[in-house]
């Protein structure tokens, strides 16, 4: 059990032999006073298992086994993949081989195979500021609109 159900089930224990309310319980474990009942009754019928989430030490449903992660491996070191992009090659496994995976998950997997994504991020180029005038006021602007410099206005 984990410190924080470990100190669930202090506390819990307190309320079942009555020196504490539901409320003070409810406060003190920043839980409502619904899900005390519910835990309380968990522990009087389970004991203090009930406490531990009932998925504890499962890999999820929808994780990717090993041999699965072998395989998109092996796909992205064929020779026609070895210019794609991360996401291009997900893209493709999904249209050519039918394997669906999101990008984190990709991204993550052929980080940890040691393969890199072949597109380097084009080089910034630096913004150079123009050189300071000498005395203020000294920088010229000029209007650049046609009808500015038409001799049209005063006629």
């Amino acid at each position: 059990m984990s410190k924080e159900q470990l100190k669930q089930a202090h506390v819990l224990r307190k309320y079942t032999e009555g020196l504490m309310s539901r409320k003070e319980t409810a406060e003190a474990l920043r839980l409502s006073e619904r899900q005390i009942t519910r835990l309380a009754r968990g522990v009087r019928e389970e004991g203090e298992t009930a406490l531990i989430h009932k998925n504890t030490g499962r890999k999820p449903s929808h994780a990717l086994s090993e041999e699965e992660k072998k395989q998109i491996a092996t796909i992205r070191r064929e020779e026609r993949y070895a210019k794609c992009n991360h996401q291009h090659f997900q893209e493709l496994l999904e249209r050519e081989h039918q394997i669906k995976i999101s990008y984190s998950a990709l991204y993550n997997l052929l980080k940890e195979e040691g393969i890199e994504s072949p597109k380097k991020r084009r080089k910034v180029e630096k913004h150079r500021r123009r050189k300071r005038k000498e005395r203020a006021g000294e920088l010229l602007q000029l209007d650049a609109t046609p009808s500015a410099h038409s001799g049209e206005i005063g006629d």
